[in-house]
């Protein structure tokens, strides 16, 4: 069985307003997405962030935005491809320098919110974002969104000469093709730790999810994403590394 890589989006606190767990968190995970300020985060929050992952051997991602910290992100934002590939850039730069302060390095993008969903549907978007990236370093994987047909992603990022991360959502609800149900929607986001269970290790054991629609959708990811925004987050998140453990042995 292919290994399935737990993430996190994680450092997403703002001077003193704390939000996620991410002490708890962080020793259940394998990687680390972590905020770069432009949707939350600060310096602060970055450097402890990164300190906290390399002490728990977590791999750093950076966790781009648009800059939106009043939306969290979440609001698409009307950038040309050559100021999301400049803002991307930045934000990578940024946490590098965290990174570098201690001893530890970037080694993937995973792009937040609106950004992320305007990548995954948008070629002149997602070219901004892989330019951004091959600037910066090339061997540096794009974390993108596992939907049921990724032909058309993975030659745009042939073509840009970059590698892919696919993600699936352990608590999230997924629609016919594979994209994430709007949180707009009722029952886009799961609650119930059963059904976050049983997401993640059918997705982990290759199994169909029911999409909204009705019919079945396999996804083939490399990593999952889980939160640990409240404690009952938290007890998800170990009780889906215990099953991952079960299923594929020590990560």
């Amino acid at each position: 069985m292919k290994t399935l890589l737990l993430n996190a989006d994680m450092g997403e606190s703002f001077g003193p307003w704390v939000m996620g767990l991410d002490h708890d968190v962080m020793p259940e995970v394998d990687l680390a997405n972590i905020a770069c300020g432009f949707h939350a985060s600060d310096p602060d929050v970055m450097r402890r962030t990164v300190r906290l992952a390399a002490e728990h051997s977590v791999g750093i991602g950076a966790h781009p935005a648009y800059p939106d910290l009043v939306g969290f992100g979440r609001r698409a934002m009307a950038c040309s491809p050559a100021e999301i590939e400049n803002l991307v850039l930045y934000q990578v730069g940024a946490l590098a320098a965290m990174c570098r302060a201690e001893g530890t390095e970037v080694r993937y993008v995973k792009p937040h919110g609106a950004l992320y969903n305007d990548m995954a549907r948008t070629s002149e978007i997602f070219g901004a974002v892989a330019r951004a990236i091959k600037a910066y370093d090339p061997t540096l994987p794009l974390m993108t969104l596992a939907t049921r047909n990724t032909r058309e992603i993975r030659a745009l990022a042939q073509e840009h000469g970059i590698t892919l991360w696919f993600e699936a959502f352990a608590d999230r609800a997924y629609d016919g093709e594979g994209r994430l149900v709007s949180r707009a929607e009722a029952g886009a986001v799961h609650h119930d730790p059963d059904v976050i269970l049983e997401q993640a290790r059918r997705i982990a054991s290759g199994l169909p999810l029911t999409a909204s629609d009705g019919s079945d959708l396999i996804l083939q990811a490399d990593t999952l994403c889980v939160h640990g925004d409240n404690k009952e987050s938290v007890a998800s998140v170990r009780a889906i590394r215990q099953m991952l453990t079960t299923l594929q042995g020590p990560a």
